[in-house]
């Protein structure tokens, strides 16, 4: 039975509600994810988030009905498909998306349903009377008779990421006890502050993007100096240049300026600046000698132990 039109009315003022109180938006995937998984989620995210879920057309319905007001939202429509959800937020985006997947259960392979990664059954002993190894056989899983029992012989991979579970691996993964699979909410899309991004944006590290945003600047700067455009991330080194050609014009003519005079100076007379560099090489090994007889009048002293040659 579907929504009153009393319950639409109220849960499109309540997604303009939270909307207008959060900044940021995640669009979750809720796919095999039970009621008392859900709960658990809403209580991680308690004072840190709200979760409002609803059926895909009606979330479409309330979504346009409010695109003449807020427009940026049109971004979140092409996103709303599955069982979907919201979470909305005020806080860090990482620490909140890490409390949406975090909150897995293991749950057993079933007929038909879409495998989210590859599945292997392991070497070993089963357990399993021989009676059984037609049914192996019959998966192509190769074994032996060893004490009475069936061992798989190699690592065999039943399951393929992305395809859908046959009965017959449904159930020989159950038969094993093998429950290959975590479910919990994931994330789909973000919305933050009028972007809309992948949930891998944030895996990027901070550190990274400072890499990546002074390689830019770096990449700017010497194209602009390439081309003689200034810009602000190149005049820096545009005035240091300047300054340097008016170094080099100040030592092959007669001017002279405040900061040139003292290289000027030095390559006029470099004896006079070289003069003064010995003084610390010779302080150096007179330092040096006076720690070693200090070392050594100590060492003395130790090796005596506080008593004369005869006592």
């Amino acid at each position: 039975m579907g929504a009153s039109r009393a319950d639409k009315e109220l849960y499109f003022q309540k997604l303009k509600e939270l909307l207008n109180k959060f900044p940021s938006v995640f669009l979750v995937n809720v796919d095999n994810v039970g009621s008392n998984q859900m709960h658990q989620i809403r209580v991680a995210l308690r004072g840190k988030g709200v979760v409002l879920m609803g059926k895909n057309t009606m979330v479409r319905r309330a979504l346009r009905s409010i695109l003449s007001e807020y427009p940026q939202y049109e971004k979140l429509l092409p996103h709303i498909r599955g069982n979907i959800g919201f979470v909305f937020t005020a806080g860090d985006l990482k620490e909140i998306r890490e409390i949406i997947i975090s909150n897995k259960v293991a749950a057993p392979a079933r007929a038909g349903a879409f495998a989210p990664k590859d599945v292997t059954v392991p070497a070993g002993n089963t357990g399993m009377e021989p009676g059984k190894t037609s049914f192996f056989q019959a998966l192509g899983i190769p074994t032996k008779i060893a004490r009475g029992t069936i061992e798989i012989v190699s690592d065999v991979r039943v399951v393929v990421a992305g395809t859908r579970v046959g009965t017959s691996e449904a159930t020989l993964l159950n038969m094993l006890n093998i429950s290959p699979f975590t479910y919990g909410m994931t994330v789909v899309q973000i919305y933050d502050q009028g972007n809309a991004f992948s949930p891998e944006v944030l895996d990027i590290d901070e550190a990274e993007l400072v890499d990546r945003f002074l390689s830019g600047i770096k990449t700017i700067a010497a194209i602009s100096l390439a081309l003689n455009y200034p810009t602000i991330v190149s005049v820096v080194h545009s005035l240091v240049n300047a300054y340097k050609n008016l170094l080099a014009v100040s030592l092959g003519t007669e001017y002279t300026f405040e900061g040139s005079e003292k290289i000027k100076e030095y390559l006029a007379n470099p004896e006079a600046f070289a003069a003064a560099a010995p003084v610390a090489t010779e302080a150096a090994p007179a330092e040096a000698a006076k720690e070693e007889e200090k070392e050594e009048e100590k060492e003395e002293s130790d090796d005596d132990m506080g008593f004369g040659l005869f006592d």
